[in-house]
Formats: C-alpha cells, sequence, structure tokens
C-alpha cells in the first residue's frame, strides 16, 4: 500500500471515528510520527499533506528537522510542526526547546525546571503535555493520575511553560476497544482538573491514541493521535 493510500485510509477511519462519536472532524489532529523512517520518506509524508511531524529522540530528528526547516523556507511552505513525544532527558531540553513546537511528554518536575530554564533563555513559551502513566504499567513513562492536580500546581510557577492538555500511551492490546478505559480515563483526569481551576488556562487537549488504537482514542476525545505505522510506514534499518 502506497503512502497516499495510507493517509487516505487513515482519515476515512477517523472521519468514521468521528461520527461515531458525534464529533467534528476538525476536533482531531494528526502527527506522522517519522521516527522509524527515513528523511525521503519523511519527505513524502510533508508533500502528501501532513504538517505536523512526531519524533522521540532529538539525534535521529536532527538531519529531518534541517533539512525540512530549510526547504520549507525556501520553498515559501507553510513549516512543518514538530512534535516531541518521546520520554525527555533534562539535560536534552535544550535541543528540544526552541525546535519542537509541542511536547508531549512532561512529566516530572526536573524537566521541567529544564524547560523553564531554556525557555526563559529563548524568550519563548513551551506548549507541553503533562503525560500520566494512566494504565500504571512500569515500563511507561509518566504521572501517577492521583500526582497530576499537584504537579499542575508546580507548573504555575514555570512561566515558560504552558500545559495544553495531558498525554498518555496505553497498553498494546490485540483487541483494540481493550483500551478504552485508560483513554476514558484520561479524558475525566482533565475534566477534573479543569474543574478543579488548578491551572490559569484550561487544559483543552488529550494526546493520547496510536497505530492500534487510534479509532477508540478518537471516540473517548483525543484532539491528537500519533501514528507512525498505520500512516507512514516502518522501515528496516
Amino acid at each position: 500500500m502506497s503512502l497516499a493510500d495510507r493517509v487516505d485510509l487513515v482519515e476515512k477511519r477517523i472521519q468514521a471515528a468521528c461520527e461515531r462519536s458525534g464529533r467534528k472532524r476538525e476536533e482531531v489532529n494528526v502527527i506522522a510520527v517519522t521516527k522509524y523512517v527515513s528523511l525521503q520518506t519523511t519527505k513524502q509524508a510533508v508533500q502528501a499533506g501532513l504538517r505536523h511531524l512526531g519524533e522521540n529522540r532529538w539525534q535521529d530528528a536532527k538531519p529531518k528537522w534541517e533539512a525540512l526547516s530549510a526547504s520549507s523556507a525556501a520553498e515559501g511552505e507553510a513549516p512543518v510542526v514538530w512534535h516531541f513525544i518521546g520520554s525527555l532527558q533534562s539535560k536534552k531540553a535544550k535541543d528540544v526547546v526552541g525546535k519542537f513546537a509541542y511536547i508531549h511528554s512532561l512529566d516530572r518536575l526536573s524537566l521541567a525546571q529544564a524547560i523553564q530554564k531554556q525557555a526563559e533563555s529563548l524568550g519563548i513559551i513551551v506548549p507541553c503535555f503533562i503525560q500520566v502513566n494512566v494504565s500504571g504499567e512500569q515500563s511507561k513513562h509518566g504521572l501517577r493520575p492521583e500526582e497530576a492536580a499537584s504537579f499542575a500546581q508546580e507548573l504555575n510557577k514555570l512561566p515558560g511553560i504552558k500545559p495544553v492538555g495531558l498525554m498518555t500511551m496505553a497498553p498494546f492490546e490485540a483487541e483494540p476497544e481493550q483500551t478504552r478505559p485508560v483513554f476514558r480515563a484520561l479524558r475525566q483526569l482533565r475534566d477534573e482538573l479543569n474543574g478543579k481551576a488548578i491551572l490559569e488556562h484550561p487544559l483543552t487537549e488529550l494526546s493520547m491514541g496510536m497505530s492500534n488504537d487510534y479509532e477508540v482514542a478518537i471516540e473517548e476525545g483525543a484532539t491528537w493521535v500519533r501514528l507512525g505505522t498505520i500512516l507512514v510506514g516502518k522501515e528496516e534499518e
């Protein structure tokens, strides 16, 4: 199946999931996760209209970021919007802040402070998702749900960070329907935090759902889905 065919199929499935859950299609944004594909394939994804790209390691993203930033500027195209979706070491924040429009993996105070320091030096505000380990899997990063409120309060002290929503990763399930409780719990947690008015601005976004379970995530309120294999494929190194 060609990249264009995959893009078309995913779009149809997103539309169907929105219809099933009474949502508008424009409420759901797609991040093409390009971490497993080459620069050439990444360029093809952008040419196919995928403007939001997700990477989880700066050293892997660097050549793509440099090439696509240069080509967009040279050709007068709309710039690619980069999303950092992997676990981020505090010492690596300086490589990411200022290059990625969104950080999806804010899960501890030391990282928040590192992002704040770099944002302050650049004179910018960084939109971030608070990562929550809803499923409780030891292999997953993220705050425990009961820690989210106190963590959000700490973020009020860091003006260089703008929390925009919550992010989670569900366990891989052979039957995607089994992931529904995880996505529903993240949405409920976001609504609870907003109800407590802890942050200056309400959290509007939910980054959840990947190639195996994005339709269920959309039905439960995802505003950003992170799609790699099903959308841009996976290339053997």
